[in-house]
């Protein structure tokens, strides 16, 4: 499907578009825009931009440091991302690559990532290998990103 075709499905049908690819413009770890299309990945949630985490005491900018993660990932590649359903912000849900590098399942991997369990289970497995490889978010202390958003802070030590 060509890139303007796929653009205008998604903004002029009650679902979203199936498949967008092209350069992706990073909004923070866990959304991306193609293309003018908002990006929402599937199944995973970071750390807000301005959310802090905690390893060995020490604090650091855990939000930054997933965007940045997401930059690495896709900086200079072709993006593609699969997806069906738009979230309440009109964004499209997708599973997102670069070639056969699934993004969704690498910052979760990275522990620069969450599952997020409440969407889907999809990214589970990947939760518990960067925790048990104290990977990212899992080196130290954190506050789930969806509890951060109702305020929930990192207790001050």
């Amino acid at each position: 499907m060509k890139p303007l075709l796929a653009i205008l499905l998604f903004f002029f049908s009650g679902a979203a578009a199936a498949d967008i690819t092209g350069s992706a413009y990073v909004i923070d770890g866990d959304t991306i825009d193609i293309s003018g299309v908002r990006i929402r990945l599937n199944g995973i949630d970071t750390p807000g931009i301005e959310q802090f985490c905690r390893t060995n005491g020490l604090i650091w900018h855990c939000g930054v440091e997933a965007t940045k993660a997401m930059r690495h990932l896709t900086k200079g590649k072709t993006v593609t991302c699969i997806g069906n359903t738009k979230d309440q912000y009109g964004r499209l849900i997708a599973n997102c690559f670069v070639g056969d590098l699934n993004l969704n399942a690498t910052m979760v991997e990275s522990g620069m990532a969450l599952a997020y369990r409440y969407y889907s289970l999809e990214y589970v497995e990947q939760e518990h290998f960067a925790r048990e490889a104290k990977q990212g978010l899992w080196s130290g202390e954190f506050v789930a990103p969806w509890d951060w958003r109702k305020g929930k802070r990192l207790p001050k030590n």
